[in-house]
């Protein structure tokens, strides 16, 4: 893996990942190997808005049960398992963290929805899967850690049924033009960071051959949601399950960063389904 991959992948997880999570679901008198979504919901939606966020796209994507999903950058594989288990679908995720593809596995198989899961360690612009096979592409806070975004969004159009969907919960560039306040949870430096405007990421879409269904900015609902999880974690509330676990002690400047990012207008976040054309 070229260097760059692998910063990235060092970025988001270290090695002892599922011995350091193993380690605090015990504490909290969990059985590592018989869990249940609301058992790891604080670890493993590593994204804004949490589970709610998840629901809220996949009602607007009207999933049929036994569609097949891939979900890009699935991370712990927590919106994997919810797709799953709420909504009936089939489940592929990519990641390109060797530690997080380890923990989904886990994950799925200790939650006992590992038949209807497979997960992948591979770069997201270069997807070892066949072309043509999903119906739906599920992307949340994926798209801005691509450095070349459009060869990435060819990939999702190959693998995709024809008139298969693109479902987007993405963060994108704000109208203020000021440095982001770093680091936040997808860079630690400006270099690490893709991000597109809106207006941008819709040329490229259109490009690569998707027509919009559906749009929704979620910036405000965002911010809410990312200001009281930063004032829990900044009264330091006895908690072990935290995104801690999974970034370290630098999350809560993360944290506090993608607030003040939010608040300031430098970035901004959006919902919205792309259909194949």
């Amino acid at each position: 893996m070229p260097a760059t991959k692998i910063k990235l992948a060092e970025h988001y997880a270290d090695t002892h990942l599922a011995e350091r999570l193993r380690e605090a679901l015990v504490a909290e008198g969990l059985n590592p190997e018989q869990l249940t979504l609301d058992d790891l919901a604080a670890i493993d939606q590593l994204h804004v808005g949490g589970r709610k966020a998840s629901r809220e796209l996949a009602d607007e994507a009207g999933f049929q049960p036994g569609q097949k999903v891939l979900d890009l950058g699935c991370g712990t594989g927590g919106s994997s398992r919810l797709l799953e288990a709420e909504y009936g679908v089939q489940v592929v995720g990519v990641d390109i963290t060797p530690p997080f593809i380890q923990v989904a596995r886990w994950l799925s198989q200790a939650t006992g929805l590992d038949a209807r899961s497979e997960f992948i360690c591979c770069d997201a612009q270069q997807l070892p899967l066949e072309d043509q096979q999903f119906d739906a592409v599920w992307s949340q806070h994926t798209l801005m850690n691509l450095p070349d975004l459009q060869q990435g969004l060819q990939e999702i159009h190959r693998v995709l049924k024809p008139g298969g969907r693109l479902l987007l919960h993405e963060v994108f560039q704000g109208e203020n033009p000021e440095p982001l306040a770093l680091p936040v949870p997808w860079a630690e430096e400006a270099a690490h960071s893709h991000l597109k405007t809106p207006q941008e990421l819709e040329l490229l879409l259109q490009e690569a051959g998707f027509a919009p269904i559906f749009q929704q900015e979620v910036t405000e609902e965002a911010l809410q949601w990312r200001r009281k999880h930063t004032e829990r974690e900044t009264r330091g509330q006895a908690q072990i399950l935290t995104p801690q676990l999974i970034f370290g002690p630098r999350f809560l400047q993360m944290g506090k960063n993608l607030m003040d990012n939010l608040a300031s207008g430098k970035v901004r976040l959006f919902q919205a389904g792309w259909q194949k054309v």
